[in-house]
């Protein structure tokens, strides 16, 4: 099993310091030190392309700019990198969605994964003009999904469900490929959702053993609907030549974590609806530990300190590029095939990971680079052999 990683675009803005945002939270002034234009997601881009992620995530949400627009520009100045976009049913109709997705791919070259993100927080989805409770949002996704993935199948669509009404959709052009759905969420109606329609379950970042119960769940979910799914876990990474230095900056990211920010941005995230943003809390308490990164280390090379100022995935492997390697074999052991990863700064933390990590997968056959001879052309990433004189 060929491990994949995809990396993120900051498009509610990038730092040297986390970035705070999501979950019914604003971003934090940080957020503005490298805006989020056009011209730097494109850097982040190029380099998470040419180090060997697959795709990168974009975010959803009144915070951050828009995914589907962000990301068809930035395609325009990449080759082979896909866009992991995340968007929000019921928000758009499922027909335009099917037929957007379609269009994607065909402008793109089939560079579309679909991150389908129901919506944990109602005060949120109300500035959306959704005004349907968190159990509804479910079962309104739910429709969605099918809907969309009749449509992907070239099946004319009628649907007369209890949130959303279709008569004799059809697309004029199908999407090639049929682009994957990526679905997470903890609450029963989450996994009960993934398991009938998610081509990949992604978790935030939790400890190994409570990530493999809630793989289990997920598992059973989908053999109910004669189903598999494959898995995937969103982090944070800080690796560096030696433990020390890669702890060292997680201790200089803690010392930027001004008091009162953590204070309300814990108070905005206590009245989150998200069953997984409350596991995220659960892991630091809300408690800077005395201000000493090492106390919110909740499992070897596992730190929650991103998640007092950050909502949604709030942990970071942290350590030498060995030991971040060793954590995600850990994962992998679980059923981890894909891992979706960001760092602070965005662009430079794409070139440690990736220069770091990855060569050490690869050579244990765990990984290999998805685009190095287009990029690169053939033998030109080999060493050169020695030549008599």
């Amino acid at each position: 099993m060929s491990l994949t990683f995809h990396w993120f675009l900051p498009t509610s803005g990038d730092s040297r310091h986390v970035v705070g945002g999501g979950h019914g939270t604003p971003t934090t002034a940080s957020g503005g030190d490298r805006p989020p234009s056009v011209g730097y997601l494109s850097q982040i881009a190029r380099a998470a392309e040419q180090v060997g992620f697959t795709g990168a995530l974009t975010p959803t949400g009144t915070w951050c700019e828009d995914a589907w627009l962000t990301t068809a520009l930035v395609s325009e100045n990449t080759e082979h990198l896909k866009f992991l976009v995340a968007f929000r049913p019921g928000l758009i109709s499922p027909t335009l969605a099917a037929q957007m997705a379609s269009t994607y791919q065909w402008q793109t070259g089939g560079r579309l994964l679909l991150n389908v993100v129901t919506g944990g927080e109602s005060e949120e989805q109300r500035a959306f003009g959704d005004f349907l409770d968190k159990d509804g949002r479910y079962a309104r996704t739910g429709e969605f999904l099918e809907v969309v993935r009749g449509l992907w199948a070239g099946r004319s669509v009628s649907l007369d469900g209890a949130h959303l009404r279709v008569e004799r959709a059809e697309l004029a052009r199908l999407p090639d490929p049929v682009p994957p759905v990526y679905f997470g969420g903890s609450s029963p109606a989450a996994v009960a959702v993934a398991g009938r329609h998610s081509d990949v379950y992604l978790t935030w970042g939790e400890p190994p053993a409570q990530v493999a119960r809630k793989l289990d769940r997920v598992r059973a979910s989908a053999a109910e609907e004669g189903r598999t799914v494959r898995f995937g876990i969103r982090l944070h990474v800080i690796s560096r030549d030696t433990s020390a230095e890669a702890w060292a900056q997680a201790q200089r990211l803690l010392d930027g974590f001004d008091p009162a920010t953590v204070a309300a941005v814990q108070r905005g995230l206590h009245r989150s609806e998200s069953e997984g943003q409350r596991r995220m809390l659960e892991l630091h308490g809300g408690d800077r530990k005395s201000g000493d990164s090492r106390a919110l280390e909740i499992h070897p090379g596992l730190w929650a300190g991103v998640g007092l100022v950050r909502g949604g995935a709030g942990t970071a492997l942290v350590g030498s590029h060995a030991e971040v390697a060793e954590l995600i074999k850990e994962y992998r052991e679980l059923g981890i095939e894909e891992f979706v990863l960001s760092g602070y700064p965005h662009l430079e933390e794409a070139y440690w990971f990736g220069e770091g990590v990855l060569p050490l997968l690869e050579r244990e056959g765990l990984w290999h680079h998805p685009y190095r001879s287009a990029l690169l052309g053939p033998r030109q990433h080999e060493a050169p052999r020695a030549t008599a004189s």
